[in-house]
């Protein structure tokens, strides 16, 4: 009985990796790839270390496989932001049907710290200006 419940969520796990690979090769842009892959991989790898926890019925073999669980939910969203992050300030473009950029905003509203180093400590920017 284990061994087929451990079956059945190791082949949920694949089809959530497979949903990612697809996602992957078939969504418009590099921001919604990401996303997807990154929350396919995730679940479904979980779920393979959750079947391999069940068919091996061990408490070792449990603990390894809930720390592969909580690192990947730890890890895993933190790069998918760094990678993206890092994507947009690099030029790399939206979907031409984006319609908000939050981001761009963001930043606009954001005071420029090479600005900041520049100037006086104690004066305004119009100070500074020669």
């Amino acid at each position: 009985m284990i061994e087929i419940i451990s079956a059945v969520v190791i082949i949920v796990g694949v089809l959530f990796v497979v949903i990612g690979a697809v996602g992957l090769l078939r969504l418009p842009d590099f921001y919604i790839r990401i996303s997807a892959i990154t929350k396919a991989a995730t679940v479904g790898v979980a779920c393979i270390m959750i079947g391999v926890a069940f068919y091996f019925n061990e408490i070792s073999m449990a603990f390894k496989a809930f720390a592969v669980i909580l690192f990947l939910l730890i890890t895993s969203p933190i790069a998918a932001h760094i990678i993206g992050k890092a994507a947009y300030n690099s030029g790399v473009p939206l979907w031409k049907k984006t319609e908000i950029n939050e981001y761009e905003e963001y930043k606009k509203s954001k005071p420029n710290p090479e600005e900041s180093e520049n100037a006086s400590p104690g004066k305004s920017e119009s100070d500074n200006v020669i």
